[in-house]
């Protein structure tokens, strides 16, 4: 079985924000394949389901973003998964442009609190995971304000191709392409010659 997270706070005024991007994807992933979110353990909003032959189990925890990290360690602890081959975690980075995504088989939290407090959690940095990007801060804005903003015009289109690209890459995870995904997702992208 495999437990994919996506990270977010919970309280209603944070919806659509670009710090709960891990929310608005599992949304996306649970639509896509008609699974319920009705299930509410492990301090989580969770749906158990199939994706490409896989049972998962889908999460959103619900202790706020720097604490994500205790209810990933109960669903790991109850399920009996091993994080560095049955877990994923998709989150929002401000390293991207809206709507690009990364995937990782590891990797430090780089900055990011809700990644910080999993780490620490599980005592490990090596579990799959899929960044979604947000865009980065204008020059002088916030940190906290920006990532608690919401997204304006084209950033709202580029974001759904966003949810796509990562329903896909889930997919292929799920069906042990890691690699693959990296390769599709993490190229850099060459500007287009005139």
């Amino acid at each position: 079985m495999y437990i994919i997270v996506g990270l977010g706070n919970p309280e209603r005024k944070y919806a659509g924000t670009r710090h709960n991007i891990g929310f608005s994807a599992i949304t996306a992933i649970s639509d896509a394949y008609g699974i319920s979110m009705d299930i509410k353990k492990h301090k989580a909003v969770c749906g158990k389901g199939m994706i490409a032959g896989n049972k998962v189990l889908l999460a959103m925890p619900q202790t706020y973003m720097n604490l994500s990290g205790e209810s990933v360690r109960e669903l790991v602890d109850f399920y009996k998964i091993d994080p560095e081959e049955e877990l994923i975690i998709i989150y929002d980075d401000i390293a991207l442009a809206p709507g690009k995504i990364r995937v990782r088989a590891k990797g430090s939290a780089g900055g990011h609190n809700g990644i910080k407090n999993i780490i620490a959690q599980l005592g490990t940095d090596t579990f799959q995971r899929i960044k979604v990007g947000v865009g980065e801060k204008p020059k002088g804005y916030d940190l906290a304000s920006y990532v608690l903003g919401h997204f304006h015009g084209e950033d709202l289109e580029l974001m759904e191709e966003g949810y796509e690209k990562a329903i896909s890459a889930t997919e292929e995870i799920l069906k042990g392409e890691i690699d693959a995904a990296m390769n599709e997702y993490n190229r850099k992208v060459k500007p287009k010659e005139e």
